[in-house]
């Protein structure tokens, strides 16, 4: 998916805060956040985990976490950088 069309599909379905993430490789432990996300993946590439479900992203893909989820992200050797809308 592209930048332009992310922002306006995200726009129609009420996300009003866009913010663009740049993490380094390495990871993060469990923890949530009290905002819906929903985040493409601009370069690099993202590992969520979820439960015992892990979940690779890379450049063009789409992850959508609703508020308050406790998940684990792990970034890969290159880090990442997503737009991430929050609701």
């Amino acid at each position: 998916m592209q930048r332009e069309a992310f922002v306006d599909a995200l726009s129609r379905e009420g996300f009003e805060e866009f913010v663009t993430v740049t993490r380094e490789a390495g990871a993060m432990d469990e923890h949530s956040h009290p905002f819906e996300a929903k985040a493409l993946i601009l370069a690099g590439e993202i590992h969520i985990r979820i439960g015992d479900d892990e979940r690779l992203y890379k450049a063009g893909d789409v992850f959508h976490l609703p508020a308050n989820l406790p998940h684990a992200e792990r970034y890969g050797p290159d880090g990442v950088e997503y737009l991430v809308g929050r609701r």
